[in-house]
């Protein structure tokens, strides 16, 4: 049965795919007839002629004006994006060369132009990349006399920047293709203004060169050596792109939504070992619930966040332990109603977790971590090529895991690894095959409980409330990605995965509450064994085209999701009596198992359509259109009552970027969300889906040069459909609770100066009941605090004897929060402080964190009076990793 409805949706997606391609197509050949694949050097948006190859220079002068062609019968294509995999700066008898190294570089396209004293030259097909896939930076401040930088950065999602700025006048640049290096440009020194002839213009002057094929020896300017300082890093908290928020390659600045990327190096700087660590960099994101020590969940904007990897959804179904961030190359957290491009999913917004890829260099990374309370984790990252032509690559992650806690009696075990194959088929076609296998050893850890007196008891934070079980988790995910490209403007993703994960409670775990605390003092526990089975089978198609309408500019996505979801689950329970929380006895007295089991199956099929077309009407003025609609059904049977729920909604999305110059982007949008709601009312009708309605304005500005990166949003969310006490009968339900949240967050994030870069972020949530006829009006939602902020920061010496050498630090500030919807009690805000040191030479790297440095007790996440989850103290840890 579930073959045959795929087979339905692959037979459709194709035929819709070749109805559209043979369009598209049709058009691109009449463009593509025309095409040259050379570089082309562009000034003032004029095609002017090829850069000679360096045995092909002649030796003659020409000025820029004299080699301007007519473009009028040439049509430039659209290539692929070339990697940029390393920048070098190499003393010349003139000055200096920047060499920008890809075997690609007859590929690239060259806009010239000059802005004051600078000369700039953007590349808009190509992407620095280090062969580890990280994207990085160059710069080198006063390499020659007469220029005071030069400068290589991504400028968004498919361009590359070189910036050339001179003392008073726009430097002499050269530019060369050589066969061997790539894109060569060849700066020139000078003197000052005082001793130069007047200008007449400042146009960027591109001169042909003197034929050389190694570069000399450094010159010297009067008596003077020159002195060549360059620092060439890697730009590891900065991003400029992200595919969450479209679906698509996307500058973030073009986006009308708060979209945040926390890279593989913020992970690494702060000595990362779990989700929640990572994403407290994000504004307006905390950490909510364990689920008894299972999982990571986390509010984003006052609502629970829906959590994806690479697109796909990671909810109750598919995971049932923690995250590892051992194959994880980023996170992206999508703020606000998320529906139109990924279905179900709550108002809040999504975290997407982004995976490795193969890499076509060869790259071997081993690191192993140790800290106390037993923490240790040995990890291996491989990439490279398996074949000579390097259409078949590979990326293996693995780490294993073994920590005590400062929680007593709670120790975890936990594997990974994770292969993935990515075979170039052709030039056009890609197959990507991932897999990854997860097995962890936990037990159930509820935290700790409130007192009457509405205050967490006073009792040691290390103290468990019960006994420590034996739970083993196993999950395996296999993904398939085909990737196409009919044209340079049709390309085609599908993707397939497969999950089967389980849970399993085999003895003592004693953790489930089942009564009330009695004289604040004997909490009532239960013991419960069993185990649960889950399946999911999820297929994604996307269809992306580019295209003109006059001077419009389209990226129109199409797409279809069909996903089936299985669980089965069986378990018993019996009384393990109290336990003293002031004064715990762990030799419980258990009654009798019950009878029977508790056993139910479930089977969840859902399906989505959604189209979305990103609109360029000025180079400064974009508009984002879209719509999902999906269908929802789930069939389930708890210990043989069956239940059946049925829902469909349509989620629409309206955004709009205004530029009114290069470095702000000025966006309001206005998106909408859907839940599916499971049971029945008292009439037997399927409950309508839960909705959430956004609107959100704000701006995103690229500061010091575009070092740095900002987005400020104010934001107005409200979620309604929620389920409410039915007063005509108390067991059944009612729709009409609404909640809102509304606030404002601010995100930064990149370089101020060479080596010292910084992440920081702050969020007012102003989260509350605005209709319900169980809890009050007014009342905070729970663990949502009001403010919220987060800064570190790192500064690594990029010169002398210490290079290499860094430090780090940060706070991270937690406003008290509610404890639950009643208003019963709320935990206390919390400052945790952190700090770092590092040392880099060459392919070694040695960190060392300190983790909570004032040994400050907090709680960072609560979910009733008997689930608050205190967060760990004072916390040493040393990484040391070897790349090779």
């Amino acid at each position: 049965m579930v073959l045959k409805q795929i087979l339905k949706i692959v037979l459709f997606t194709s035929s819709v795919c070749l109805c559209v391609a043979t369009s598209v197509t049709a058009t691109e050949v009449n463009k593509q007839v025309q095409a040259k694949s050379v570089i082309s050097v562009l000034l003032n948006n004029r095609t002017i002629k090829e850069i000679p190859r360096l045995s092909e220079v002649e030796r003659k002068t020409t000025s820029a004006q004299q080699l301007v062609q007519s473009p009028a019968s040439q049509t430039v294509p659209v290539p692929e994006i070339v990697q940029v995999t390393a920048v070098k700066a190499n003393p010349t008898s003139k000055g200096l060369e920047v060499i920008l190294q890809t075997n690609k570089g007859q590929q690239l396209q060259l806009l010239n132009r000059s802005s004051g004293n600078s000369f700039i030259t953007d590349i808009p097909n190509a992407q620095l990349r280090l062969p580890s896939g990280d994207a990085f930076t160059f710069r080198s401040d006063k390499p020659i006399v007469g220029v005071t930088q030069i400068t290589v950065t991504n400028f968004d999602a498919q361009t590359i920047r070189v910036t050339v700025t001179g003392e008073t006048l726009v430097p002499v640049v050269e530019l060369f293709d050589s066969p061997d290096e790539g894109v060569i440009f060849s700066v020139a020194s000078t003197t000052p203004r005082a001793q130069q002839q007047p200008q007449t213009t400042q146009q960027p002057q591109i001169q042909q060169p003197e034929a050389q094929t190694q570069p000399s020896q450094p010159s010297a300017s009067g008596d003077e050596p020159i002195e060549l300082v360059v620092t060439g890093e890697q730009d590891g908290y900065r991003v400029t792109d992200g595919s969450t928020a479209t679906k698509t390659d996307t500058p973030l600045r073009d986006i009308p939504a708060s979209i945040q990327v926390i890279p593989r190096q913020v992970i690494e700087d702060q000595g990362a070992t779990s989700i929640r660590e990572v994403v407290r960099n994000v504004s307006g994101v905390n950490f909510s619930t364990a689920s008894g020590n299972r999982s990571e969940d986390f509010n984003v904007r006052g609502f629970t966040a829906t959590q994806f990897r690479n697109g796909f959804r990671e909810d109750f179904y598919s995971t049932r332990t923690q995250t590892d961030l051992a194959n994880i190359e980023r996170i992206e957290v999508l703020k606000g109603p998320a529906s139109v491009l990924f279905g179900q999913a709550d108002p809040a917004g999504i975290i997407n977790f982004v995976t490795k890829q193969p890499l076509l260099n060869p790259y071997y990374n081993v690191s192993f971590t140790a800290g106390n309370y037993s923490f240790y984790r040995p990890t291996i990252d491989f990439s490279g090529s398996l074949t000579a032509d390097k259409k078949l690559a590979y990326r293996l992650n693995a780490a294993y895991e073994s920590a005590g806690s400062f929680r007593d009696f709670v120790d975890t075990e936990r594997f990974i690894i994770a292969p993935t194959l990515a075979w170039q088929i052709s030039p056009d076609t890609k197959l990507t095959a991932e897999v990854s296998y997860i097995h962890d050893s936990r037990p159930i850890d509820r935290g700790l409980v409130v007192l009457s007196n509405n205050r967490v008891a006073d009792i040691p934070i290390s103290r468990l409330l019960g006994a420590a079980g034996d739970g083993d988790f196993a999950e395996t995910r296999t993904t398939l990605y085909l990737d196409h490209r009919f044209s340079s403007n049709l390309s085609l993703r599908s993707a397939f995965r497969y999950t089967s994960s389980s849970e399993e409670q085999r003895k003592n775990n004693v953790a489930t509450f089942a009564g009330p605390l009695e004289d604040d003092r004997f909490l009532s526990i239960g013991d419960a064994r069993g185990a649960q089975h889950f399946e999911t089978y999820t297929f994604q198609n996307d269809l992306t085209a580019k295209f003109n309408t006059g001077s419009i500019q389209h990226t129109v996505l199409f797409g279809l999701e069909f996903a089936r979801q299985f669980d089965s689950y069986s378990y018993i329970g019996r009384d393990a009596g109290t336990i003293n929380i002031f004064n715990p006895d762990y030799n419980f007295t258990f009654g009798a198992f019950d009878p029977l089991p508790n056993q139910g199956k479930d089977q969840v099929t859902s399906f989505g359509v959604y189209l979305q077309d990103q609109i360029t009407l000025l180079d400064n003025l974009k508009l984002v259109l879209g719509g999902r609609f999906d269908t929802y059904n789930d069939d389930s049977a708890s210990n043989g009552q069956p239940t059946e729920t049925d829902a469909d909604a349509f989620s629409p999305r309206v955004g709009i970027v205004y530029q009114p110059i290069p470095e702000i982007s000025l966006y309001a949008s206005y998106t909408r969300s859907f839940t599916p709601v499971s049971g029945r009312s008292l009439s037997g009708d399927s409950f309508d889906p839960q909705r959430g309605t956004g609107y959100e304005v704000g701006v995103k500005g690229e500061l010091a040069n575009g070092r740095l990166s900002s987005t400020l949003a104010f934001y107005d969310i409200t979620l309604s459909n929620i389920l409410t006490t039915d007063p005509a009968n108390p067991d059944f339900s009612i729709q009409v609770g609404e909640q809102r949240s509304r606030g404002i967050d601010f995100d930064i994030a990149g370089e101020i100066l060479p080596g010292w870069k910084i992440i920081a972020s702050y969020a007012y949530t102003d989260a509350k009941i605005t209709e319900d006829n169980t809890f009050a009006v007014g009342n905070r939602l729970n663990n949502v605090p009001y403010n919220t902020a987060s800064l570190w920061t790192t500064y690594s010496l990029q010169n002398g004897s210490l290079k290499g050498l860094g430090i780090g630090g940060g706070v991270f500030f937690v406003d008290a929060r509610a404890g639950d919807l009643d208003n019963s009690f709320e935990v206390s805000s919390y400052a945790r402080v952190d700090a770092a040191l590092y040392y880099t030479a060459d392919k070694f790297r040695a960190a060392i964190n300190f983790k909570n440095l004032f040994d400050t007790t907090y709680y960072e996440g609560v979910q009733n009076r008997f689930q608050v989850y205190p967060g760990a103290p004072f916390t040493v840890q040393g990484t040391i990793s070897w790349q090779f």
